[in-house]
């Protein structure tokens, strides 16, 4: 549908706090499949089944590691003052992030067979076990720290789909699929996590690295003609996490003044965060770079509906584009 269209680069940024790898480009692409090709066949459903099985296993492990690595963190940390040292060895010793004793074996195992190269096929009994620790209070504790750890944001849905994705003849539905994680490569991403420093240096703010990396990418002499589709993916989390911490967190959006709440106020930090990268994108442009088209378009990649509404909008962009080229408009 796409094929006559030529200098379009698109750029899939996410609104996401996890870790690399998280900005929904595949689910994206399957998305894609599934609107505009003919979908997944039987053979390719049952092909992610691995994938599924292999998703619940990182989870799983990413948790159990993770609250092992808070509560030691927990029980490092002294307070100063002599008088709170016996209250605050009382609190250590009864972490919020520490294990049920029953539950630490199954969390040894499960975390073992995370490690692994090749994952065992989820059984009935390994499934019933991951159940078992997922619910153990110390592991929602820890998932509700997910952006510290990286927890991947199907984490949830395939937990409490546990049973089902077990069965001896499980075959993979479209939304298990679109749920999988698969590592991707060779598709341009940029991380959206204004609340998270970046991972080799901790001192610098993620998102300031976005912003450098696309102000890089606009600059290439190479993209000097090339129109740009901007993706603000996984909006979902974005309307959760900006009522809880501000965007002025981030030296990029200090000057972020919040004017009201709930829906108004997501939307208001929508548009301050898409304004910054129109400025970004129009201070990268030469003068003469007229018909050069940008557009930013925001995504939620699990969502069809809005991804076919995107894309629709995307493909009358490019329309107009080439009856302008063409010299009809």
């Amino acid at each position: 549908k796409f094929k006559n269209f030529t200098n379009i680069y698109l750029v899939l940024i996410t609104f996401s706090f996890e870790g690399a790898g998280e900005s929904g480009k595949s689910t994206i692409f399957k998305q894609i499949k599934l609107l505009f090709q003919n979908g997944f066949d039987a053979a390719e459903l049952r092909s992610y089944t691995s994938v599924i099985h292999a998703n619940v296993y990182q989870t799983i492990k990413i948790l159990y590691d993770g609250a092992k690595e808070l509560a030691q963190s927990e029980s490092n940390s002294s307070i100063l003052y002599d008088e709170a040292k016996e209250l605050a060895q009382s609190e250590s010793n009864s972490s919020k992030y520490e294990i049920s004793p029953e539950n630490k074996e199954i969390g040894e195992k499960l975390s073992e067979i995370g490690s692994r190269l090749d994952y065992p096929l989820l059984t009935k009994e390994l499934a019933n076990e991951i159940k078992i620790l997922w619910q153990d209070a110390a592991i929602q504790e820890t998932y509700s720290h997910g952006n510290i750890l990286q927890v991947p944001d199907c984490a949830q849905y395939f937990m409490e789909n546990l049973e089902r994705l077990s069965e001896v003849d499980y075959v993979p539905t479209k939304d298990d699929v679109l749920n999988a994680r698969v590592r991707t490569t060779g598709v341009v991403e940029i991380q959206f996590r204004y609340d998270q420093m970046a991972f080799e240096d901790e001192k610098k703010n993620r998102m300031m690295d976005t912003k450098e990396l696309f102000e890089w990418v606009l600059n290439q002499a190479c993209f000097e003609k090339t129109s740009f589709m901007l993706f603000l993916n996984k909006f979902d989390i974005f309307e959760k996490k900006v009522q809880k911490v501000p965007l002025s967190v981030c030296e990029w959006f200090k000057d972020y003044q919040p004017m009201a709440s709930g829906k108004q106020e997501v939307e208001h930090a929508y548009e301050f965060v898409k304004k910054k990268f129109e400025e970004l994108y129009f201070q990268s442009s030469k003068p003469d770079r007229v018909d050069r088209v940008f557009k930013i378009y925001r995504t939620t990649a699990l969502d069809q509906k809005l991804v076919k509404k995107t894309f629709k909008l995307v493909d009358e962009t490019l329309r107009r584009r080439n009856l302008i080229e063409a010299g009809l408009l």
